[in-house]
């Protein structure tokens, strides 16, 4: 009988599974949907037992009974890091906090750098406290739920809640604990428990391992629920984009993955953890390793918001509209912040803007510019990482169809970029690492095959380097209006929409 390896990833706005051959032939694929929760300006939210176990559980039914051979491993991954508490049994005591759209802790962010200071955060974990943290949000749990707080014995992330049902096991992957700041001292790879103690005193911890590592093996119970046989094993998993950048092997230093869904996230492997305050500095998969990580707001959110407003046409139209543009939008200039911004500005009450309008302008020139805002977003953020040791660009995500959206990027950046053949998303590298968990595949292993390199055009870049300059001035000089008009809005933003 054949073997087979089943990956999962929740989303923000869907969870995918793949079933995959040993060596990353696909068999099977399946979606489903599903939506967040907004019950105040800057909360978003997932219940974890409607979104994050019934998406697996129903992923299961749809794929397993396709399975011709025998599962034999499962990877998970998710979005993160969330903050899920759960009583002893492992129920959720309430909805899960999301990741770094969820901007509910803003005064437990300041309350903790000023009683550890930015430089000693920095310094021991990696990066400086934003809404990506995890730490702030368990602050945030003890300050203002005390009786959510007290009933806590365990909290997870997306990706170890699933975990811990299928295999009874209480595990976080290293990747996903160095997003717990100030949590985790990431020089040590372990968790900081003098830190531990003084911000969230009393605070269960679970262990650590690597993601490629075996956490447990299906229980009966899970095997009921779910399909898999019991004994089946379960690696650890990871967040979303690091599974993602395994599945189209970023995974070495001097590798990037860009991820254009519906925000834009990067992943770059480096050697050494540097001095850059204005991006995180997190674990990679591999023991050991370390990435530089960046995220943006929005991104396809961006280009779906504008499709609605223009009455709902369908892409392409929109996309060869846009081509027949000059690079520039001739003039137009878009600050992308419509959703706040996290890296490397960190503000969530930045807002966005449009300058240059004319009434010459015509929808083709919003979208386009819309396009060029994100590549500047892009480029501000690889300027942040830094380019010397950056060489190997790889795209994947439902934006980097059409092409449009990639050219655009490559000729703002100047860089090239790799298109994979196969890029089913996350759920493709937790079949990687299911595989090499349980010896079927090696990090040496190459899944991914290229269907297209895109090359930037020189052309365009005396125009995208004036406007990028731009740019940059724009944020600044609309920051304190923004501010104010945020205010008005109301406190935060609650309008994050990522997958």
């Amino acid at each position: 009988m054949s073997e087979l390896l089943l990956g999962i990833d929740i989303g923000t706005a869907s969870s995918k599974g793949v079933l995959t051959r040993p060596d990353g032939t696909v068999v099977l694929r399946a979606t489903r949907e599903h939506a967040v929760s907004l019950p105040r300006p800057g909360w978003v939210e997932h219940d974890p037992e409607t979104v994050w176990w019934a998406d697996f559980v129903g992923l299961c039914a749809e794929l397993l009974p396709h399975a011709h051979g025998r599962i034999a491993g499962v990877g998970v991954s998710g979005i993160g890091p969330c903050v899920a508490p759960c009583d002893a049994q492992g129920r959720p005591l309430r909805p899960a906090i999301l990741y770094g759209v969820d901007t509910r802790a803003q005064r437990e962010i300041s309350e903790l750098t000023e009683l550890l200071t930015e430089d000693r955060i920095f310094e021991r974990g990696g990066s400086t406290l934003s809404s990506q943290a995890l730490g702030p949000k368990l602050l945030w749990l003890r300050q203002n739920e005390p009786e959510t707080w007290e009933r806590m014995h365990r909290w997870h992330t997306a990706s170890s809640f699933v975990v811990g049902r299928l295999t009874g096991e209480w595990v976080l992957d290293h990747q996903s604990a160095s997003q717990c700041d100030p949590l985790y001292d990431l020089a040590a790879s372990r968790w900081a428990e003098d830190w531990v103690e003084l911000v969230v005193p009393g605070l269960p911890l679970p262990r650590l391992a690597w993601p490629a590592e075996v956490a447990g093996v299906v229980t009966a119970d899970a095997a009921r629920t779910t399909g898999l046989a019991a004994g089946t094993p379960v690696v650890v998993g990871t967040i979303d984009a690091w599974a993602e950048a395994v599945s189209v092997d970023v995974r070495r230093a001097g590798d990037v993955m860009l991820m254009y869904g519906s925000t834009m996230f990067l992943v770059a492997g480096v050697q050494e953890r540097g001095d850059v305050r204005t991006i995180w500095t997190t674990r990679g998969v591999d023991p050991g390793s370390l990435t530089l990580a960046a995220g943006m707001a929005t991104s396809g959110s961006l280009t779906a918001w504008f499709r609605e407003l223009a009455g709902g046409p369908p892409y392409d139209d929109l996309v060869a509209e846009a081509k027949d543009v000059r690079a520039g939008a001739d003039g137009l200039l878009v600050l992308p912040y419509f959703a706040g911004e996290r890296t490397p500005v960190f503000d969530p009450n930045a807002r966005g803007a449009i300058l240059g309008l004319t009434l010459r302008h015509s929808r083709a020139h919003i979208y386009r510019a819309l396009l060029e805002a994100i590549a500047y977003g892009v480029r501000h953020n690889l300027d942040a990482v830094g380019r010397s040791e950056l060489n190997r660009f790889v795209s994947v995500g439902g934006g980097t169809q059409g092409g449009l959206w990639v050219q655009i990027v490559s000729d703002v950046c100047g860089i090239a970029q790799t298109v994979p053949a196969e890029t089913i998303g996350a759920s493709y590298g937790d079949a990687r690492l299911a595989a090499e968990g349980v010896g079927l595949a090696s990090p040496m292993d190459v899944w991914s095959s290229t269907a297209v390199m895109v090359e930037p055009n020189l052309d365009a870049a005396p125009i995208y380097d004036a406007l990028y300059e731009l740019y940059r001035d724009l944020y600044p000089a609309t920051r304190a209006i923004a501010h104010r008009l945020a205010e008005l809005q109301g406190a935060g933003s609650a309008d994050f929409v990522a997958d």
